[in-house]
């Protein structure tokens, strides 16, 4: 797991006069799962549109495979997944990979098997021509992890991956994101399922208001004796020595 491949330093953003990100910084290395985890607005959200370029921070930096988010080149090396997608309802989760894989610029025969790869993977191959606008939100969910995995990413940025999963879905999801993880991806995301972090990353990230409190290595933070992650979790949202 040597070397860094998001740097994320003295990150900082204002909103309509409100401090969103007060110096946020970490750092997460090749290979790893981080796990990014905070109450509600703690601003979990807004440093993932920073990290994949959908906005701009006033001041600090980013840096992904060593690049800046606004170079294209940096682009072609993640995967993102968000919290919610939205798809146009006729549409099927054969069309939806095939027009996100060519505007990438996949051809169409590595487009193609791709594809159908990924649809057995996230398991909806069965799904493949049905309409996305019948679909549960668990099932939607699979479609947006496969076009997040249709370039072969080096890098997933996910923002609460499990969101609408049942508990068998989060255990396939699991496995899946240990194996990319074991072939040497990197797999960054932000979770309030602080039994699916425990479970999956090798360190996290804990923010509160607007200000990462505690980082590092899961087994270093959480620590010993009958401290859980989701105690540590509460007992710093309180306010209280962790």
């Amino acid at each position: 797991m040597a070397g860094e491949v998001i740097e994320i330093k003295d990150l900082r953003f204002r909103y309509k006069h409100r401090e969103v990100l007060s110096g946020v910084s970490f750092s997460v290395k090749k290979g790893e799962v981080f796990g990014f985890i905070g109450p509600n607005g703690a601003g979990k959200s807004t440093t993932i549109k920073a990290m994949i370029g959908l906005l701009f921070p006033e001041s600090g930096t980013i840096r992904i495979h060593g690049m800046d988010p606004a170079d294209p080149a940096m682009r072609r090396k993640i995967g993102y997944l968000p919290e919610e997608a939205s798809y146009y309802r006729f549409l099927t989760p054969l069309e939806i990979l095939r027009f996100y894989g060519s505007v990438s610029g996949m051809d169409g025969a590595s487009l193609k098997r791709r594809s159908g790869e990924l649809l057995e993977l996230v398991g909806m191959a069965e799904f493949r021509n049905k309409q996305v606008g019948t679909f549960s939100k668990g099932m939607a969910q699979k479609i947006s992890l496969a076009q997040a995995l249709l370039h072969d990413p080096e890098t997933l940025i996910l923002d609460e991956p499990t969101s609408g999963l049942d508990p068998i879905a989060k255990s396939v999801l699991r496995d899946l994101l240990k194996t990319l993880a074991e072939r040497g991806k990197t797999i960054f995301f932000s979770s309030h399922e602080l039994s699916e972090v425990a479970l999956l990353c090798d360190a996290i990230s804990i923010i509160k208001a607007g200000k990462v409190v505690l980082s590092g290595p899961i087994g270093k933070v959480v620590g010993a004796g009958d401290q859980n992650l989701e105690k540590l979790f509460i007992r710093l949202v309180k306010g209280e020595e962790a």
